[in-house]
């Protein structure tokens, strides 16, 4: 029997690599015989530049940023196996999981330290620049990046703005001539699995900015804000990207980066060929994947979904796992062949992010013992089928 554990991270308490180790644990305790072949995986998320520099045989490099409530932060960034393409995650230099929750405040929030660690991978001589664009605490559309890069936003009394999501309102010009000459040397990759425009009832601001700090009331005049920001860079850059798909991930951030020129790719998919997940999937019996919480987003193209298309693709069942399980739990359940929530009952969050480790152990046993049982009566023939 050959199991392959492909997940992302459960945002906030355990990490993609963390979850293969739990799950390979209860698979020899409970199916001591099994093959367990793990493959710690990201979107564009929190962990997206561990896994490459993982799989690729890379190094991570650290680097002091501005935090996204302008604290002095500690990041890392990766120099990919090729050495010659450096990787970014907006989560760990402008993410969500760095600001407690009673912080969260998307006005103050700023994206400037994912600018100030792409200066760093230049100044490594990086020219190949893949940037991952999930988890991230600010609804800015980029403006603290760019600002760090060497754009120049201006009010209407000609004062230079910082760079949060507050002052998107009082942006009346944008400057880029001070934009660091090196980026035109660069192939800049946005990785996000986000469609999202920047604007509008599916945009950053409506969608995305509530888990960051925004009050229903607060989205209409903040969307217009970042409308207002947006007609600013465009003018200035001559472009027309607010609408194009991904313009709205990481609170904007793919609209900074698509305006200065990026390509916008799924993050699972730049993953999965990192780590060579279609060829680690071949032969394997189950495939288990998960996240932290799976609802109606999962089914938009999240890695869960992605690790199920490519497991099915190679006619192999795939499990989801997840620290919970959203609506539509029915449209889950077509997706995959078989969705189970770690969560043992009623909690609140903090307990559920607590006591992480030993639900997923104790869940992943189960599965594992019904798996075993299929396998020792005959009731299951590997590949293909399911419970």
């Amino acid at each position: 029997m050959k199991i392959v554990v492909a997940p992302d991270s459960y945002k906030g308490s355990l990490s993609s690599e963390e979850i293969c180790r739990i799950v390979a644990r209860a698979v020899a305790d409970e199916f001591p015989g099994a093959e367990v072949v793990s493959v710690p995986m990201a979107d564009g998320g929190e962990g997206t530049v561990a896994a490459i520099a993982s799989a690729t045989g890379g190094r991570l490099v650290p680097a002091t940023v501005t935090g996204p409530l302008g604290e002095r932060a500690e990041a890392l960034w990766a120099i990919a196996g090729d050495g010659r393409t450096a990787v970014l995650e907006t989560a760990n230099t402008a993410g969500l999981t760095m600001v407690p929750e009673r912080q969260r405040n998307p006005l103050r929030a700023t994206s400037a330290g994912l600018g100030e660690a792409l200066l760093a991978a230049l100044d490594a001589g990086m020219r190949r620049i893949v940037i991952g664009l999930g988890g991230s605490a600010v609804n800015d559309g980029g403006m603290g990046f760019l600002g760090a890069l060497g754009a120049t936003f201006r009010d209407a009394e000609g004062k230079a703005l910082r760079g949060c999501g507050g002052e998107l309102k009082n942006v009346r010009s944008a400057d880029f001539a001070g934009l660091d000459p090196r980026l035109a040397e660069c192939e800049l990759i946005a990785a996000s699995d986000v469609r999202n425009p920047l604007t509008g009832a599916n945009g950053a601001t409506a969608v995305f900015g509530p888990q960051k700090g925004v009050r229903p009331e607060d989205v209409p005049k903040l969307d217009a804000a970042m409308a207002n920001y947006a007609d600013a860079v465009e003018l200035a850059l001559d472009v027309r990207v607010r609408n194009e798909p991904g313009s709205g991930a990481a609170g904007g951030l793919g609209f900074a980066l698509r305006a200065i020129g990026a390509a916008v790719r799924s993050g699972a998919e730049i993953v999965a060929e990192a780590v060579g997940l279609e060829e680690k999937l071949s032969g394997a019996d189950w495939a288990v994947t998960g996240e932290g919480r799976s609802d109606g987003q999962t089914l938009q193209g999240k890695l869960p979904s992605f690790v199920s298309e490519a497991a099915h693709r190679a006619g192999v069942p795939c499990l989801l796992l997840s620290g919970s399980i959203g609506e539509p739990s029915g449209e889950l359940r077509k997706r995959f062949d078989g969705c189970f929530s770690i969560v043992n009952g009623p909690a609140d969050l903090e307990t559920c992010l607590r006591e992480a480790e030993p639900n997923l152990y104790r869940t992943a046993g189960e599965i594992m013992k019904v798996i075993q049982a299929c396998a020792r009566t005959g009731k299951s023939s590997g590949a293909g089928s399911a419970f």
